[in-house]
């Protein structure tokens, strides 16, 4: 995991929930395991955008964060598989909001940055 120069003051829970969930592929990636893809090659398949290595790396920090709990199965070939932990699950009413909220900011948003609503998914 990365290591910073400055530590940072983790009195602010929003700064603790920003370090843990921030990242461009950790919040889908909750979201898919929550939704069942628990294997990391159905999780490469559902984000076809993301590296291979960005997504072990977030998994990794997610697991090091107690959110997602990572099982190795000991069959030939090795078998792997992701399931949110309780922490992980009390994160989805906070991830759901996020994206209630972006959804309703998302014209506004696209005008600002200057990309026309029908060009962005």
């Amino acid at each position: 995991m990365y290591e910073r120069k400055i530590e940072i003051n983790y009195k602010c829970g929003v700064l603790i929930t920003s370090e843990i969930i921030s990242g461009k592929w950790k919040a889908c990636l909750l979201n898919r395991i929550h939704e069942g893809l628990r294997r990391p090659h159905e999780l490469q398949r559902a984000m076809p955008d993301a590296s291979r290595r960005a997504l072990n790396m977030q998994l990794n920090e997610l697991e090091q964060h107690g959110i997602i709990k990572k099982e190795i199965f000991p069959v030939l070939p090795p078998k792997v598989e992701y399931s949110l932990t309780k922490e992980g699950e009390s994160l989805l009413p906070v991830l759901k909001a996020m994206e209630s909220w972006g959804l309703q900011y998302r014209e506004k948003f696209l005008e600002l940055i200057g990309k026309p609503v029908e060009q962005s998914n």
